[in-house]
Parts: structure tokens; C-alpha cells; sequence
């Protein structure tokens, strides 16, 4: 695919936030303020595309429970069967002797993404639930 054009355009902001954004392009080693405002760019549209449109998206579910919560892990295990066409892996780790790690990669429709995270988080004995949501790459430019 050839490479997009480049476009220049100014943006005006005040200078403490720009001093903000000169010390993030140092310390995350990006070459210039450009790389670093399109790769902020980029991020809000994955984040955009998710929430308003029904795009495809690829992204992770992350859990964290206590395993001896009675049925949870049936639970769990029946709502990921339910939506194995999105489930594409898991990662099941145990964090100590109570806790365990689960994450899961999904890719679907954004919403029927955020359907299936909204019950696995949700699910009564599940401390702490996030869902991360990027793109699968058709719809972004590098």
C-alpha cells in the first residue's frame, strides 16, 4: 500500500501543556512532537471507533476473581463458551492461593465486544474487570 501523504497544520495550545508534551516525546523516545501528537491521534480514534461505531475490533478482556467464589468459575467459563467466535485465546494464571489472572483476547463488533466484557466484569466475585480495545490494523494508517 503506498504511504499516505503528509499533511502539515498547526495547533495552538497553552505552553504548559506543551512543555507537558515535550517532556513525554523525550522520555517515550519519540523522534519529534509529530510522532507524538498522531500516535495520541490514532489512540482516540481506536477509542472512538469503539465507542460510536460497530467496527471490527481486536482487544483484550482482563479479570481478576477469587477463585473459590461458589459457581463463579462456571460461570465464566459458560458466558466465554457462549461467545467462542469472538474468544480467539485465554490466559488463566493463578496470582496466589485466593486470586487468579484471566485474560482474554476477543475480536468482533464493538459492541458485541463490549456485551461480552460488560458480563464477564460484572459477574458477581469478579474484583476487578477492564476491557482494552485497539485495532485490527485494516483501518489504520501507520
Amino acid at each position: 500500500m503506498p504511504q499516505d501523504r503528509v499533511t502539515r497544520f498547526s495547533i495552538s495550545m497553552p505552553s504548559s501543556l506543551v512543555g507537558s508534551l515535550d517532556r513525554m516525546v523525550e522520555t517515550a523516545g519519540f523522534a519529534n512532537r509529530s510522532q507524538a501528537v498522531a500516535k495520541l491521534v490514532r489512540d482516540s480514534l481506536v477509542d472512538h471507533h469503539a465507542a460510536a461505531s460497530n467496527r471490527e475490533i481486536a482487544g483484550t478482556i482482563t479479570l481478576v476473581y477469587d477463585h473459590h467464589k461458589p459457581h463463579l468459575q462456571e460461570l465464566l467459563t459458560a458466558i466465554q463458551h457462549d461467545h467462542h467466535a469472538q474468544i480467539i485465546s485465554t490466559v488463566h494464571v493463578h496470582l496466589d492461593h485466593d486470586n487468579c489472572l484471566e485474560v482474554l483476547v476477543v475480536r468482533g463488533k464493538a459492541r458485541q465486544v463490549k456485551i461480552i466484557a460488560d458480563k464477564l466484569i460484572t459477574a458477581k466475585g469478579v474484583k476487578h474487570g477492564k476491557l482494552t480495545v485497539t485495532t485490527t490494523g485494516k483501518d489504520t494508517t501507520s
